[in-house]
C-alpha cells in the first residue's frame, strides 16, 4: 500500500494555516536555545559576522553623515528575554559590535524585528503596539528608530544568500 503526497494545492488549506497558526502560538520560544548559543560565541566573531554587512547596508546614511549623532553611543538590540542580544556602537564613522549593555535597549520578539528589517510596518506601530519596547534612554532609541525609518535601506536576504552561497569554500565539492 502507497500512501501518495499531498498535492500543494491543500497545504494552502484553512486547515493548514489554521494549524501552522496553532503551532507558532503554543511552541516555546527559540529565544532561550538562541540565548545558549549567542553567550558562548565569543565577541570578534559576532564582529567579523555582523559589522560589514550592517556598515554595508547603511553606507550612504553613514556616508551622508546621518550617524554622525551617534558617535561613541551604545544602543542595545535584544530579543524578548534579554538574550540573545547585540550590542552596537558608533565610532570613526564605522557601526561597530561591542560587548556589554547599551545607553538605550530596543527589545522585542524575533517578528518583531523581522518586520522591521523587512519594512513590512511602520516603527511607530511596532512600538506603539508594544511589539517593540525602548528602555534605558529613551531620546537614544527614539532618535535611531527615526534615523532607521527615515533612510532608504532594504535588506536583501535573496543577495546575502547568492554572496554566501557563491564563496569559493561553498564551491569546493570533495571528490569521492
Amino acid at each position: 500500500m502507497a500512501f501518495s503526497l499531498p498535492s500543494i494545492a491543500s497545504l494552502n488549506s484553512p486547515l493548514i494555516g489554521q494549524t501552522v497558526s496553532v503551532l507558532r502560538e503554543y511552541l516555546p520560544s527559540p529565544a532561550p536555545m538562541l540565548g545558549a548559543i549567542d553567550r558562548r560565541i565569543p565577541v570578534p566573531l559576532k564582529q567579523l559576522a555582523a559589522e560589514a554587512p550592517l556598515n554595508g547596508i547603511f553606507a550612504q546614511a553613514i556616508d551622508d553623515g546621518e550617524f554622525d549623532d551617534f558617535e561613541g553611543r551604545r544602543i542595545r538590540l535584544e530579543v524578548n528575554g534579554g538574550q540573545p542580544g547585540i550590542t552596537i556602537g558608533f565610532w570613526a564613522g564605522r557601526l561597530r559590535v561591542i560587548d556589554g549593555p547599551g545607553e538605550a535597549t530596543i527589545r522585542g520578539s524575533l517578528t518583531a524585528f523581522r518586520t522591521l528589517a523587512e519594512r513590512r510596518q511602520d516603527p511607530d506601530q511596532l512600538f506603539f503596539q508594544r511589539r517593540l519596547v525602548i528602555e534605558g534612554d529613551t531620546e537614544l532609541g527614539l532618535h535611531l528608530k527615526n534615523l532607521l525609518d527615515s533612510v532608504e535601506w532594504k535588506v536583501k536576504i535573496d543577495y546575502l544568500y547568492a554572496r554566501f552561497k557563491s564563496r569559493p569554500w561553498r564551491q569546493s565539492k570533495p571528490q569521492i
